[in-house]
């Protein structure tokens, strides 16, 4: 696996825009503490920076499967979670407290957490990661609908290379 990142459930893939950077290094050095490895794609300083470069740099990593989870941390995580909900395999989930955060992992298998600085301070991201990080997929009637978006996400790219090679 490209820079040396065991395939496994202590490795994480981290991501920011400059309105989430400080966040982001925090919840990196967290990580760290808590024996995860963490590949962090971005950005690397609070100037200004356009936040799809790096949602996508770090859903990419979990599409292409050399992550199972990522986190992503911009001012709202709205943009971030329209990007990296474009990524086929990718189930990004914007989360501001805890249940939504257990909720999307036992419910929707989100492998994809999404924080948003201006509505999650520095200790409850550090409780959330936590226990988003820890929760595991329910599977049953949750695994059907889960499923169901798979199935229709590849409708959507079929449909999308269809109507491309009619207009070329």
């Amino acid at each position: 696996m490209p820079g040396n990142y065991k395939k496994k459930t202590q490795a994480v893939v981290i991501g920011s825009d400059h309105g989430g950077f400080r966040l982001k290094e925090k919840i990196k050095k967290f990580l760290g503490d808590k024996g995860y490895q963490v590949k962090d794609v971005g950005c690397f300083n609070q100037e200004s920076c356009d936040y799809p470069v790096y949602a996508y740099e770090a859903a990419k990593e979990v599409s292409l499967r050399n992550f199972s989870k990522g986190i992503l941390v911009c001012k709202s995580g709205i943009g971030n979670s329209k990007v990296a909900n474009k990524l086929p395999r990718v189930r990004a989930a914007l989360c501001y407290n805890l249940k939504a955060a257990r909720l999307s992992r036992q419910h929707n298998d989100a492998n994809v957490l999404v924080l948003g600085d201006l509505f999650v301070n520095e200790a409850m991201a550090k409780r959330i990661v936590s226990l988003w990080l820890k929760t595991e997929f329910e599977g049953g009637r949750h695994l059907r609908r889960v499923k169901q978006i798979g199935h229709i996400e590849d409708k959507a790219n079929e449909l999308f290379r269809k109507n491309r090679s009619a207009n070329i």
